[in-house]
């Protein structure tokens, strides 16, 4: 190996959304940073969140409402503690995103008759399971915007070094040398997908910032790039791993067979939208006999009312209505979303939206406490990838991003009151061994079970599930995952190859964790067992491997 081929630094970053980009920034002001992100750093899940970030500025909403429709929403299993610090750093980690230079819509941009200056207020948006408007935006790309801004400021940091087109293929941890203390992790094995060489990247701090894991399912508003690949290195790194179960299906993707799962923000619903369902030649709500908020229910609610209605009617997709207002106001307020859609055909001032479920969210992750601290020592996994408590069961609309922010600062901070790191030579660590593996010449079984894991995670793992349906998806990923880990050590490993062997594992820990659920809870349903009382404590699914696989409750 080259010198170029075996970095090191204080603080190694692995995703380059929101919560991995604001870390850097604030862990450059401590030590180096390599941020690694396998494409171009702007292709992340944080791009693509469209309604905002969730925080209590508002006169008249108080930090206890925002902590009660955070409870309500993650049903029964959401940590108290965490929900209460994380929504009261809220206003604090704003501050932070605009002195970086993120600038959030005020009130009068969306008027015709004001003009920008005299905009003093935020304009607050409202989304389903919100008491009130709280959701700070950009317009409706956010998450564009936040990207551009931290992604540009991060550039211009002399202490951060950031590879694009680089693929974390595993973590590094002590287990890789001899050495009888607690698990620490090291750093990670990386490839550059360009040259397609495997650099040893050495750190002192580890930060998983992977984002989700949208690309088990066959339909998802996720980027390409949500392969889980976070949970799945830290899960081999005997990390443990909570709540997998608990993946949260968006309701309202754009129905259209060229639009690839365009995603319709649940601040248009927040706008007044309302779903329907064709009937005969009308359109008629629904939602109303489903949950007492009818269109604004949360999410779980919302896309199984969707799911049912589909399979009840044979229908392919149900509609949204907002055409009670202006054309002018939801160019202005919707300008993204009004564009993607006229692109399609649809003029959202004059026709209905069609719109079906897709997989959005993964409230579980690697289990870490509200600083982002994993069970390994070291190891970080800040945003989608970990689970704080926050979202329970089920996730509140627009908590994502406040979470990625407000773990990302606090894990820096954690960072810089541990002990000195374990007394290893760098020598004693290996370098990336090839050993006797060959190049494959039937890249066809990658493809094959890339589609097989999708598409039977959709049918089985989905909206709905029952105990024979887990059962069938146990046996295929059992056999899939024996499949995979031989192609694996045979022949040498290619960025397709990496990224199916973390699919296969995330969709293995989502089964096992289902499996072992019995009874139906937030976006968890299994129409085997019922729904839990509303307000009863449910217990964490944990999965953990050291030698082998184990479940267990909390």
């Amino acid at each position: 190996m080259t010198a170029s081929d075996r970095l090191s630094c204080d603080y190694l970053i692995i995703g380059s959304g929101l919560a991995g980009l604001s870390a850097a920034l604030k862990a450059s002001r401590h030590g180096s940073v390599i941020v690694v992100t396998k494409t171009e750093a702007d292709e992340c899940n944080t791009r693509y969140a469209q309604g905002g970030i969730a925080c209590v500025i508002a006169e008249g909403d108080t930090f206890e409402a925002h902590v009660q429709d955070t409870l309500v929403a993650g049903a029964g299993l959401c940590h108290e503690d965490v929900v209460r610090a994380i929504v009261a750093a809220g206003p604090e980690r704003i501050r932070d995103l605009q002195e970086w230079g993120v600038r959030f819509t005020r009130r009068g941009e969306l008027e015709s008759d004001l003009r920008r200056e005299e905009a003093e207020d935020f304009d607050l948006g409202r989304e389903g399971g919100h008491s009130q408007r709280r959701i700070l935006h950009s317009g409706d790309i956010t998450g564009r915007e936040v990207v551009r801004v931290l992604l540009d400021r991060c550039r211009n940091t002399p202490n951060i070094t950031i590879l694009e087109n680089h693929l974390a293929v595993d973590l590094i941890s002590t287990r890789h040398i001899e050495w009888q203390g607690e698990n620490c992790c090291l750093g990670a094995y990386v490839m550059d997908t360009t040259s397609r060489k495997i650099k040893t990247l050495l750190s002192r701090f580890t930060f998983l910032a992977t984002g989700g894991a949208g690309k088990v399912y066959l339909y998802t508003s996720n980027p390409d790039v949500a392969c889980g690949d976070g949970v799945a290195m830290a899960y081999r790194a005997a990390a443990e791993i909570r709540n997998m179960e608990f993946f949260q299906f968006h309701p309202t993707c754009l129905w259209h067979p060229e639009a690839k799962s365009f995603l319709i923000s649940e601040a248009v619903r927040g706008e007044g939208a309302v779903l329907k369902i064709r009937r005969g030649g009308d359109y008629v709500e629904f939602m109303d006999k489903y949950h007492k908020l009818g269109s604004l229910a949360p999410r779980d609610i919302v896309a199984r009312a969707i799911d049912n209605e589909l399979k009840r009617t044979g229908q392919d997709c149900a509609y949204l209505d907002i055409r009670h207002h202006p054309e002018e106001f939801l160019r202005k307020r919707f300008p993204n979303i009004f564009a993607a859609c006229l692109q399609y055909g649809v003029n959202m001032a004059r026709d209905l939206i069609p719109v079906v479920p897709a997989a959005h969210y993964c409230c579980g992750g690697v289990r870490t406490d509200i600083n982002g601290a994993t069970t390994v020592k070291r190891l970080y996994a800040i945003g989608e990838v970990g689970c704080t408590g926050l979202h329970g069961a089920n996730r509140l609309a627009s908590n994502s991003l406040l979470e990625a922010i407000v773990t990302g600062h606090n894990a820096v901070v954690h960072s810089l009151n541990l002990t000195d790191p374990p007394s290893i030579a760098a020598e004693t660590i290996p370098d990336w061994r090839t050993g006797k593996a060959v190049d494959s010449d039937e890249q066809i079984v990658i493809s094959h079970n890339w589609d097989e894991i999708r598409r039977f995670m959709w049918d089985y793992v989905g909206i709905v599930r029952t105990n024979k349906r887990l059962e069938r998806a146990k046996n295929r990923i059992r056999v899939i995952r024996q499949e995979i880990e031989k192609y694996y050590w045979d022949f040498i490993v290619t960025p397709d190859l990496i990224e199916l062997r973390n699919l296969a594992s995330v969709a293995e820990m989502i089964v096992d964790s289902a499996s072992a659920r019995r009874e139906s809870r937030g976006l968890h349903f299994n129409a085997d067992y019922p729904m839990a009382e509303p307000g009863t404590q449910g217990k964490d699914t944990c999965l953990r491997r050291p030698t082998k696989m184990e479940i267990w409750y909390e």
